[in-house]
């Protein structure tokens, strides 16, 4: 099933703030700390930072998924946030053609990632 890279990254995101949550419920009881502990790891920032992270570790394939995810016009209007936007949209794209395509590539890469997570 051949799903375009929009509705990818619309999966990826969910699918990466789901994994988030996960850990994040275990690393306090206060509701305040744990919306602060999540907004941190799923914000734009710090997904560009993790695709950087992996970057190097990428299949060509996967490249070519960031390349075109990278390119997607976006709804961002000031110009010093497109890019960062642009790639942190490429990062969720890859978090959500691995959920439908490579269930194990997804989790090799979130173990990858717990280096950064820690």
């Amino acid at each position: 099933m051949e799903i375009n890279l929009r509705h990818c990254a619309y999966l990826g995101d969910a699918v990466w703030e789901l994994h988030i949550r996960q850990k994040t419920i275990l690393m306090t009881e206060n509701a305040k700390k744990l919306h602060e502990l999540t907004t941190n790891y799923v914000k734009t920032a710090f997904q560009v930072e993790l695709l950087d992270f992996i970057l190097e570790r990428l299949r060509e394939d996967e490249l070519e998924i960031v390349r075109r995810a990278r390119n997607l016009p976006i709804p961002v209007g000031r110009r010093s946030m497109q890019n960062e936007y642009r790639l942190a949209t490429a990062f969720e794209a890859l978090i959500g053609f691995w959920f439908l395509n490579n269930k194990n590539r997804l989790e090799e890469i979130f173990n990858i990632l717990e280096e950064r997570l820690a």
